[in-house]
Order: structure tokens, then C-alpha cells, then sequence
């Protein structure tokens, strides 16, 4: 008969057995009821085709088979234990710090106050922020977690949460008002200019529907970014594209795009990253938390 061991937690309840001189001794150290103990050993000694003990009013007593086996147990006990030990440490030295990536704009008191919340129950759990207006390739892991604005995530292995729906809306700055009327629906952008979007941003709902309504040469300057458009509608270059709400006061707000035009903030994690417990815990509170950092919106622009 061939010898083979099927289960190596057998060799621990073999030398407990050894150590304790029963196998009642010997459940009390494992854990284990007496009777689970006793079939153990059975199997083992049927799976090697030896008779380990020999039983008596004093308990199990060890066969000559069974001392002949004792110094390879304590062997492998060895390793399983050097094993634990090696994998301890190695979870002990596992970065638990998260790379989060996001629009430059992004990183405001609103994140802020979300990150700080989340480290409070979790102290152990480090960031680094990645702002960028590029998009960052998580799927070739350069961050962990994104928060991007997109109508659609083409990277279908990413791990997706819907955030929010961000509506947009026309502003201009007090001293383009002065010397123009400002428009209260498209039928007035005639002899009006606009700021619109290049790069990333240039074919985001809100742009086109805006690009589709005037001419080339009412652009009076294009910009690849939100806080590139704010500036450019402030300086009074013309009237611009910004999101609703907007908190600058020091702008006139047009009209509201329509619902059309909006886009989704989306939560995307990195399919690696979503293994690690702390990742996990994060994107559970964060979509949550974030959104309700915003004030309410109209039911179009609300999201599940």
C-alpha cells in the first residue's frame, strides 16, 4: 500500500497526541473535541498504513513507527511555522497606502473633508494624490482609485461607482454682463463669444451642444481645463462653460445647459487595488460621503 498524506494538519494533531500522552490531553491543546482527535489519528494511520499508537489505561503510547516519524513532524512543524512567519511579515510590510488620482479641481475642501472622516476610523491607511488632468492609466497601475468625469468608462476591467451627475450651465463674468446682454437661452448667442474646451474636454456633451450652436468665429479662446475655463470667463473673454452649481460669486450665471449635457463622476478602481481590504473599505464610504458634499439636485441629475 502506498503511504501518502492527504492532509498535513495531521501531522500537528500527531505530535499534540505525542506530546499531551492521550488524545482527551491533546484536544484540550488544539481546540478540538477528543472524538475528532481520535478519528484524525485513525486517518493517519490508515492514509501512511502504520499503527502510530498503542492504547491503554494510560492513554496512546507511541510505536516504534510512530518515534521513527516524530523528528520529520517536528520538521515540518517547523516550516509551517517559519511559513506563518514569513507570510506575517510580508502582510506586516504591504504598502496600505492609496494612490488616488483625480482632476486637479477635485483636490478642494470637499475631498479634504472626505479623506480626513475616512482616516479617523482608519489610522493605519496612508494616500498619495496623484492631481492631474491627463488621465492617469489605472489599468496599467499607475493609481489605485480614480474620481474622473466621463459620459462612458471604455476600460471594462476597472471596478465602476457611479458618484453623481454633474449638470452644467452657462456663466459670464460681471464686466462681460456690462457690455453685453447676457443670453437666457441659445436664441440669444448671437454677437455673443465663448470660452470652450480643447484636449480632454473637447467633445464632453456640454461642449459640443455649445459648439453646435455658434460659429467659429465666436470662439474667442479655448482651454483644456475647468479651472483654465473659470479663468478665462473671469478675464472676460467671453461666456463660458462651468458646472452647476458654481460657488465663484463673482459670476453671472446665463442659463442651465440641458439635462443632456450632464456627465457622470465616476469612481474607478483598479482591479489589482480592489483585492486589497483597505481599497475596498475606502470606495464603500468615499461615493457615499462625497456626494453628499454637493447640494441636492433636480431628479434628472440625480444618480442610484
Amino acid at each position: 500500500m502506498k503511504s501518502e498524506l492527504r492532509d498535513w494538519s495531521d501531522v500537528r494533531v500527531f505530535l499534540a497526541v505525542v506530546r499531551a500522552g492521550s488524545t482527551l490531553a491533546a484536544s484540550k491543546i488544539l481546540g478540538m473535541a477528543q472524538p475528532t482527535v481520535a478519528r484524525r489519528i485513525e486517518a493517519l494511520e490508515h492514509a501512511l498504513g502504520l499503527v502510530l499508537f498503542e492504547r491503554d489505561t494510560r492513554g496512546c503510547q507511541p510505536t516504534p513507527a510512530a518515534r521513527a516519524l516524530i523528528t520529520h513532524a517536528q520538521s515540518l512543524e517547523a516550516a509551517a511555522t517559519g511559513f506563518s512567519e514569513a507570510a506575517r511579515q510580508q502582510s506586516a510590510g504591504t504598502s496600505r497606502t492609496i494612490r488616488f488620482t483625480a482632476f486637479q479641481e477635485a483636490f478642494n475642501h470637499r475631498l479634504a473633508s472626505v479623506i480626513e472622516a475616512f482616516a479617523l476610523t482608519h489610522p493605519d491607511v496612508r494616500f498619495e494624490f496623484l492631481p492631474s488632468n491627463d488621465k492617469l492609466d489605472l489599468v496599467g497601475g499607475e493609481a489605485d482609485i480614480a474620481l474622473r468625469g466621463a459620459d462612458v468608462v471604455r476600460e471594462t476591467t476597472l471596478i465602476c461607482r457611479t458618484v453623481r451627475k454633474i449638470g452644467f450651465s452657462l456663466f459670464a463674468s460681471k464686466s462681460y454682463a456690462e457690455r453685453h446682454p447676457l443670453p437666457s437661452s441659445e436664441a440669444g448667442f448671437g454677437g455673443h463669444k465663448f470660452a470652450v474646451h480643447q484636449g480632454r474636454h473637447v467633445n464632453s456633451n456640454s461642449n459640443q451642444w455649445v459648439l453646435s450652436r455658434i460659429d467659429p468665429g465666436q470662439i474667442a479662446m479655448a482651454v483644456h481645463n475647468m479651472t483654465a475655463m473659470e479663468a478665462a470667463i473671469l478675464m472676460g473673454a467671453g461666456i463660458g462653460i462651468l458646472p452647476t452649481p458654481n460657488t465663484n460669486d463673482t459670476l453671472i450665471k446665463c442659463f442651465e445647459l440641458p439635462p443632456e449635457t450632464a456627465t457622470t463622476i465616476w469612481l474607478l478602481v483598479n482591479p489589482v487595488a480592489w483585492r486589497r481590504p483597505e481599497v475596498k473599505a475606502f470606495t464603500a464610504f468615499f461615493v457615499p460621503h462625497y456626494r453628499a458634499q454637493f447640494p441636492a439636485v433636480p431628479q434628472l441629475f440625480k444618480t442610484d
